[in-house]
């Protein structure tokens, strides 16, 4: 039996009360549209789960739903019946269905998990350390398990237009101490700037603190989306970004080498509810594979088709499915 700790359902429910007040009204809900199926191959051709029943989520952004849309097809084309609880609204409100039992799966990352979920405030760098911290104590407390993460790592980082970093003549944080106070310009997202792990303590751990190496006048707040646009019509030197977004290949930004580790480690990795696993073993064989292959270069190609090209999240996980000879 998981044995919560006393402040891990208060803390989850404040979180999910700052988007809304329960998971129906965050429209908690069958997706809709058609999602195919096809003909298991490869790695997984041998694997079945005929007669199993699994409700599978994610959160509303365009890495969740290719990784859902991956889940649910693998899953249908193994035999199982899918409900489709996909987009559903923040962090929170995913975490809390899962928790509360009305999804069995979803894909999550381990930095999110360890920090917001399980309430942790120092990262533990090492990928595979963090991953095992994360694996054991959410089997313990809330019986869920992880299994073995992807390799890509989709955490904060800070990209600069290739060209403009080719100018300045560096490629990693701690480099930007060695520029002009002038040239250290910051565009950042509201959130970013006021988390313990954002900014002013990235700032700290690369000796250029807010204020005295970094005027205040040299940092934009932005919406997340602005920030991409932002940074490549150089409104800033340096954009605050997510490491596996389609938008930083198709803009052609460099992400710059976070080079004293300050940033979380966000692997990804299929998550399930305890029960669902015990009930059909041969899931967790399904998804080893299909987890090996999404690195970052993946994710970000699999994201600019999406984001970029305006491709529907559910055609782009099948393609790739097919392309890695997943599903005939």
């Amino acid at each position: 039996m998981p044995r919560p700790r006393a402040t891990y359902s208060g803390r989850l429910a404040a979180l999910a009360v700052t988007g809304c007040l329960a998971l129906a009204g965050c429209g908690l809900g069958t997706a809709a549209g058609f999602t195919p199926t096809g003909k298991l191959a490869g790695p997984v051709a041998d694997y079945e789960i005929d007669g199993a029943s699994l409700s599978v989520g994610s959160k509303n952004f365009t890495e969740q739903l290719i990784l859902g849309k991956i889940a649910i097809i693998l899953l249908k084309s193994a035999g199982a019946s899918v409900t489709d609880l996909t987009n559903i609204p923040g962090s929170a409100s995913a975490r809390l269905a899962q928790v509360d039992g009305q999804v069995d799966m979803q894909w999550e990352y381990t930095g999110t998990a360890w920090i917001t979920y399980l309430g942790e405030t120092k990262p533990i760098p090492d990928p595979e350390k963090q991953y095992e911290a994360v694996r054991d104590r959410d089997l313990e407390e809330n019986g869920l398990v992880w299994l073995p993460p992807a390799p890509m790592n989709n955490t904060y980082g800070f990209a600069t237009p290739t060209e403009t970093l080719d100018e300045l003549g560096i490629t990693k944080l701690s480099e930007i101490k060695t520029l002009p106070a002038s040239d250290r310009t910051f565009c950042v997202e509201s959130e970013f700037k006021n988390r313990d792990d954002g900014f002013e303590p990235m700032l700290e751990a690369y000796d250029i603190p807010l204020g005295k190496e970094v005027p205040a006048g040299n940092v934009k707040t932005l919406a997340t989306g602005a920030i991409y646009a932002a940074t490549d019509q150089g409104d800033c030197n340096f954009g605050e970004i997510f490491t596996t977004d389609g938008r930083i290949k198709a803009l052609d930004l460099t992400v710059l080498e976070d080079d004293r580790d300050f940033f979380p480690v966000y692997n990804v990795a299929p998550v399930f509810r305890e029960q669902a696993l015990e009930d059909d073993p041969d899931i967790e064989k399904l998804f080893a594979p299909v987890a090996e292959k999404l690195d970052d270069e993946t994710l970000i190609e699999l994201n600019a088709r999406v984001d970029v090209e305006g491709q529907d999240p559910t055609d782009v996980a099948l393609d790739w499915l097919k392309s890695e000879g997943f599903i005939a």
